[in-house]
């Protein structure tokens, strides 16, 4: 019976020490999954054959830190779907939103559906999975950089490439 009691302790602390919380159990949790995902080698695959746009639905100082090269800037805290970038768009536009790792994204995709934006899609794991997939981001002049803004060190343990800034 002690060794029984020893062997589920051990197993507890072992799953709790080791169990990080998944992405996807993450996405799900704070995501209601009303923008569809797009994953980053879909992303990387429809870049070179469609026109499309990515929105970056960070803050200025973490999306002048790195982004994804081509992507706009829209922010978070004051998006407006009077944006001037915005304005330009046809309704119609592949339109990709991205942010850390998905949360704000859709946020800022559920607004723009409300928009009228017809083909909104929510980059799955935002920016820290691009990066982790070996992908270039660049910085607010755009040149290359290992840099990425990880919002806070809570959230930094999604990036497993590049060096974490916060």
């Amino acid at each position: 019976m002690r060794h029984f009691l020893f062997l589920l302790i051990y197993i507890f602390f072992l799953g709790t020490a080791s169990g990080q919380e998944s992405l996807e159990k993450v996405l799900d949790r704070y995501n209601s999954h009303s923008i569809p995902y797009i994953s980053v080698e879909e992303l990387v695959m429809f870049q070179k054959t469609s026109n499309l746009v990515i929105l970056d639905a960070r803050e200025k100082i973490e999306f002048d830190v790195s982004h994804i090269p081509s992507a706009i800037y829209i922010g978070f805290d004051n998006f407006t779907v009077n944006d001037k970038h915005l304005q330009k768009l046809n309704k119609d536009s592949q339109i990709i939103v991205s942010c850390s790792i998905g949360i704000r994204s859709e946020q800022i995709g559920e607004k723009l559906k409300k928009a009228g934006f017809t083909n909104v899609k929510n980059l799955y794991g935002g920016i820290f999975e691009w990066k982790n997939k070996g992908l270039r981001v660049v910085d607010s002049i755009g040149l290359p950089t290992e840099n990425v803004h990880t919002y806070s060190k809570k959230w930094s343990k999604w990036l497993r490439s590049g060096n974490p800034v916060y």
